[in-house]
């Protein structure tokens, strides 16, 4: 079915059923998404009477805990959500990438997993009408049944951030900040003050989401629709050590307001529970991932410095690539595609007389073998490179690794080191793009690459306690075919699988995901077809050029560095 192009919405006398395998359990879905929710803080809130409307969808129906990717980051696991493919496969791990090819660093996007089809395009071909709000790892738009406004990766107003085209003067007219892109604010002596307008802009922006999927929705009409509230993820990281119950009473006054804040979030659910009940539509609430605290940053770099993997550049050198970074920020065209980035940029290494380097961080360390023939300038031959892979990643495990918390408890600041293609049941002939090592550093810190004087871990101080990622995120089944009072245990990975067989579609064979057949009254009739084998784009890197501007990647990345995804 050819996606609908253009600002007038189709007739709904004019529309066909969809192709359907098998009688549907369900004949219309709203996919919620509460980007890092979390049972810890929601089950609390509940229990206080804080949020009566989730409390109710949970009791009509079915919840359980459903688990992220890894890593559990907000990149690869909503594309995991949509697409019921790993990240190995769908090839978005991380807000950025590196590109072996050239050895430079880009930022992700929709044309990174283009080889790739996701439930939208599926549902579409179907002859179902989509929707989809403010749902990560959408921009640059894609052409869809139906309409699409893209997420929190958007760099603005400015940006082409809908289909069809014409949607976005619309939008415009009525909702200034559709894409939600404005950072936490910080001021010196803002206080109790500035914190209440930055809960203020967190709140409106779950209002804002819910009313703009409304409108769209009774515009276009929708058979599948899905909006994600992406702004809970914000609230968490930055106000965590006011909902944590360790440190909650230190200010009552911005736990309140953080609680507060979570009541005007029950109030957009409601809405949207609200909405489809009125079009006799079942809902799948899901997060990406969960959240908890983050007491302390890992500089893996450092590591490898330490055991003598990874030099740095001399100091001239050093200053000359810093000023290099400088005038091109200060001077260069800000109007024209962005280059690739230079590692150097970030961290000053001697690429000549570097072995192995983590090449991006945040959820986890991504680090790369400097491989002669693969990388340009690498120096590890091919005949070194399995046995230098795995004495690093011994290392990682070994006790250099293992450090006393401010608790007291030992901890290991690795705990999972993977290799990409394990991990994902690939080959490293089929995706040459992976990282050689994923590092999973411990729950409560996060990984940076960058190198912060000698330092190889810093604990933080109350005063810059925050939120970070945890792989257990929340999944809630309510409304027409799901059963009432069951729990679940999932993944991410199974939520696609599920939405097509409960529209009555069978699913792909390149879904390694489950059916959650344990949320439905009556299950539905699970049919798997095989697909064609897919055409291998850019086999060697998900992506070889950026589609930002400069200036829209100095916003993008300026907005990932305040929330810690990018140091």
């Amino acid at each position: 079915m050819t996606p609908h192009s253009t600002g007038t919405p189709p007739s709904e006398s004019t529309r066909n059923e969809p192709d359907r395998a098998s009688a549907p359990v369900a004949r219309k879905l709203l996919i919620l998404g509460l980007d890092g929710a979390t049972f810890t803080v929601l089950n609390p809130l509940m229990a206080e009477g804080r949020m009566p409307r989730l409390r109710a969808a949970v009791e009509a129906g079915t919840c359980g805990t459903l688990y992220s990717t890894v890593p559990p980051i907000t990149p690869a696991a909503w594309t995991t959500c949509l697409t019921g493919r790993h990240p190995g496969s769908h090839r978005i791990l991380d807000f950025e990438g590196y590109d072996v090819r050239t050895g430079r660093l880009r930022m992700n996007s929709t044309r990174s997993s283009e080889h790739v089809r996701n439930i939208f395009q599926i549902l579409g071909d179907r002859g179902f009408r989509v929707g989809s709000v403010n749902v990560p790892m959408t921009y640059p738009p894609i052409p869809v049944n139906g309409f699409l406004v893209t997420g929190f990766e958007t760099p603005g107003s400015d940006s082409d951030f809908a289909y069809p085209a014409d949607l976005k003067k619309l939008i415009l007219e009525r909702w200034p900040d559709p894409t939600l892109k404005s950072k936490w604010r910080k001021k010196l002596g803002g206080g109790n003050k500035l914190f209440a307008e930055n809960i203020a802009y967190l709140s409106n922006s779950f209002h804002q989401g819910i009313a703009m999927t409304t409108w769209l929705g009774d515009r276009y009409g929708w058979d599948v629709l899905m909006v994600v509230l992406k702004l809970v993820d914000n609230l968490q990281h930055k106000t965590w050590k006011y909902l944590d119950p360790r440190w909650s009473n230190r200010n009552p006054a911005r736990r309140d307001m953080a609680k507060g804040c979570f009541e005007e979030l029950d109030r957009a659910i409601g809405k949207m529970l609200d909405y489809a009940d009125k079009h006799g539509a079942t809902v799948l609430m899901v997060s990406d991932h969960g959240h908890g605290s983050l007491e302390g940053k890992v500089f893996p770099n450092r590591f490898l410095q330490k055991w003598g993997y990874l030099r740095l550049l001399g100091m001239p050198a050093r200053i000359a690539a810093r000023g290099r970074f400088l005038r091109d920020r200060m001077f260069g065209p800000k109007h024209q595609i962005a280059p690739l980035v230079d590692i150097t940029r970030h961290v000053p290494v001697d690429l000549s007389r570097t072995r192995a380097c983590v090449m991006h961080a945040g959820n986890a360390g991504f680090l790369y073998i400097n491989l002669k023939g693969r990388q340009p300038g690498g120096i590890v031959e091919p005949s070194e490179y399995e046995s230098l892979r795995n004495e690093i990643m011994e290392r990682f495990r070994s006790q250099d690794c293992r450090v006393r918390a401010p608790s007291g408890e030992t901890i290991e600041l690795f705990p999972e080191v993977h290799k990409p293609e394990e991990l994902y049941g690939c080959t490293r002939k089929e995706e040459p793009w992976l990282p050689d090592l994923i590092l999973i550093q411990h729950e409560t810190l996060s990984a940076v690459r960058r190198l912060n004087g000698r330092q190889i871990l810093r604990w933080l101080s109350y005063r810059r306690l925050e939120g970070t990622h945890r792989k257990e995120g929340i999944l809630i089944a309510t409304g027409p075919g799901i059963a009432k009072g069951n729990s679940v245990t999932a993944g991410l990975i199974d939520c696609a699988p599920t939405v097509l067989a409960m529209l009555g579609l069978r699913v792909p064979d390149n879904m390694p995901g489950r059916v959650i057949l344990e949320i439905f009254d009556r299950p539905p009739v699970v049919q798997r077809e095989r697909v064609a084998e897919e055409v291998k784009t850019k086999a060697a890197s998900p992506q070889l050029e950026q589609v930002y501007t400069q200036s829209e990647l100095d916003q993008v990345t300026d907005r990932l560095a305040d929330l810690g995804y990018l140091e």
